[in-house]
């Protein structure tokens, strides 16, 4: 069996929680953002069911044309304040919870909280990947 852990990554984005809610939800948004640095995940290979037990799938397309489809549940959605999805596919379910934080003056912290993550995603280079995908997040931001 491969060991799990936690992992937690926070950033303060220049914008409202409902707006950073909708990027994380609607394939428009996601398109632009979703993945790591050097990768797409086209409008056609984005699913979002925004329901509890709907389904979020992401197929990003790397740069050598590989392709790595997420499959999750989405277990609880309270916009804009919680989005929770479940990766049944991964050893042990793994959960991601992402809750949005009004600064009160124009900032949104946003805590991706991931909960049974098997040591492949806790390992540096993984973690690197994410934030660069957090990265691009925000530089699509600045462009709405």
């Amino acid at each position: 069996m491969t060991e799990v852990g936690e992992l937690t990554f926070s950033r303060i984005h220049q914008a409202a929680p409902a707006l950073l809610f909708d990027c994380m939800t609607r394939p428009e948004h996601l398109t632009h953002f979703w993945g790591p640095t050097g990768t797409t995940t086209p409008l056609d290979g984005i699913v979002v069911e925004l329901r509890p037990g709907g389904r979020f799938e992401t197929t990003i397309v790397g740069a050598d044309g590989g392709t790595h489809t997420m499959r999750a549940v989405y277990a609880e959605i309270d916009r804009p304040h919680r989005l929770v999805w479940v990766e049944p596919g991964v050893e042990g379910g793994m959960r991601t919870e992402v809750t949005f934080h009004d600064l009160g003056d124009g900032r949104t912290e946003v805590v991706t909280h991931q909960t049974n993550v098997p040591e492949a995603f806790r390992r540096a280079e993984a973690r690197a990947g994410f934030a660069t995908s957090l990265d691009r997040f925000d530089a699509y931001l600045t462009t709405l």
